[in-house]
């Protein structure tokens, strides 16, 4: 067969998951409360189905079995996520020498398999304790988040050379600090700047902690929700409202990261909003100097804006929205099943960016996926029929291709997820993996686009 789509020598194919999503034994093996565990106690009515987390995928019991899976289906990477409260209960102090013995077997496994493990130290769940303290609104925090850094490196930087310090930071920002859909369900812009900027510190902290470890061949870098902000027209009023929108979603993390400062209009904007951050001395410098060497990027959708339409209130809390509305194309093609808007060469514009702009980073696509409600629909001869999955990963894969071919230095993509996984709020209402997970006996069957992927990735192409 000849292959339309061919990928460089050594694409990473893969998927992506996270350890509150799919470990599960939630109290078992010595592991700290986080803050999903404390919030699924205390508001249960707030997650769907009033699923939480304490077993969700069971991946801490199963692992063994879901590698044969990860290698069966032509998985050459993967990334997991260490869950601080599990490695350090109560984040700080003494390690769990059970956790140590988990990882350590995963990391042991996936690599006996010709999978190379990508590991991510934060995914969302900051251990509780620390959130009592003020979670990354304090300055302590961060020294906890750099002294857990320093012991994963040590534990198992001898055979992991690919790390990465935070996954979507954007997104506890907006979850917990100005959308309440993330505990601690606090409203208030200014608080959400300071997180912000704390989370930025803390990974500089991380990359500077890491250089200081020989790790082979190591790379350490942060995962980032790229959405590309597409203006209505090309009216002034429009297009300021597409670069606002990039500038707080997009360009707060990725310019420090990348470039190691922020963006000028960006601080000119909160300082005149009295927003700013605090900071300490040192900050500046120590940004400068720790960016990263690699760049996931996670991409489901597009950001579509235009102008206000209406002042905001100005005694309601400061919100990025006071610079921008959301804008609904018409004839856009939709995800119907998550409300989201399926556009692939978003893929694509992101890259150029990264090559136009970030100085052509490493990167891959750390995330893409499709989400979808009772897929059990699709079901037929005992396999879920997921053809809008494929279609999916196939034209997010030819705009790829496309950037690749064009110079953009990527090296990779990961499905977001190998299996169906619990999602925070939404627990298992939308599935997104290649394999389907029976919520009570915790079994896993492939899906069609399982068989799909394990083609492309043994073809390295279409």
């Amino acid at each position: 067969m000849t292959l339309q789509y061919k990928f460089p020598e050594g694409f990473w194919w893969g998927s992506a998951t996270s350890a509150t999503q799919i470990e599960g034994a939630a109290g078992e093996g010595g592991k700290g409360k986080n803050i999903w565990d404390h919030w699924y106690e205390t508001e249960p009515n707030r997650f769907f189905d009033g699923v939480g987390p304490e077993s969700t995928s069971d991946f801490y019991h199963r692992y063994k079995d879901d590698i044969q899976l990860m290698k069966g289906i032509g998985h050459n990477t993967f990334r997991l996520s260490i869950s601080w409260s599990r490695l350090i209960p109560g984040g700080r102090g003494e390690v769990n020498q059970e956790a140590v013995k988990f990882y350590n077997n995963v990391i042991d496994e996936l690599l006996a398999n010709g999978i190379e493990p990508f590991v991510n130290l934060y995914h969302f769940d900051m251990p509780f304790e620390l959130q009592e303290e003020g979670g990354w609104e304090s300055r302590a925090v961060v020294d906890a988040y750099e002294a857990y850094a320093k012991e994963a490196f040590r534990l198992f930087g001898d055979r992991v050379t690919k790390w990465f310090t935070f996954n979507e930071p954007i997104v506890p920002v907006e979850g917990g600090y100005l959308y309440d859909f993330h505990y601690p369900n606090v409203v208030d812009g200014r608080r959400a700047v300071q997180v912000a900027y704390h989370t930025m510190i803390a990974h500089a902290k991380a990359v500077e902690a890491f250089r200081t470890f020989d790790i082979n061949n190591g790379k350490i870098g942060i995962i980032l929700n790229l959405t590309p902000s597409y203006p209505r027209s090309q009216h002034p009023a429009d297009l300021k409202a597409s670069r606002m929108a990039d500038l707080f979603f997009n360009r707060s993390f990725l310019d420090p990261a990348v470039l190691g400062e922020y963006p000028e209009e960006l601080i000119e904007v909160l300082r005149e909003h009295s927003q700013l951050p605090v900071t300490e001395k040192g900050d500046r410098e120590l940004i400068k100097a720790n960016t990263a060497d690699i760049l996931g990027v996670n991409y489901y959708q597009p950001r579509r804006v235009k102008a206000k339409e209406h002042l905001p209130n100005p005694y309601g809390p400061f919100m990025p929205d006071w610079f921008f509305d959301n804008y609904e194309m018409p004839g856009r093609k939709m995800n119907q099943y998550r409300g989201w808007e399926i556009y692939e060469k978003g893929i694509y514009d992101i890259m150029i960016n990264l090559k136009e702009n970030y100085g052509n980073i490493e990167s891959f696509i750390s995330e893409n996926g499709m989400g979808v409600q009772d897929e059990d629909r699709f079901l037929k001869d005992g396999e879920i029929q997921d053809d809008y999955r494929i279609d999916f990963i196939r034209e997010h894969l030819k705009w790829l291709h496309k950037s690749i071919q064009e110079g953009c230095n990527t090296k990779g993509y990961h499905l977001w997820t190998t299996m169906d996984n619990w999602s925070w709020m939404n627990a298992y209402k939308n599935r997104y993996g290649f394999f389907s997970v029976d919520v009570e006996t915790k079994e896993r069957t492939p899906k069609k686009s399982a068989h799909w992927i394990k083609e492309v990735s043994e073809n390295n192409g279409f």
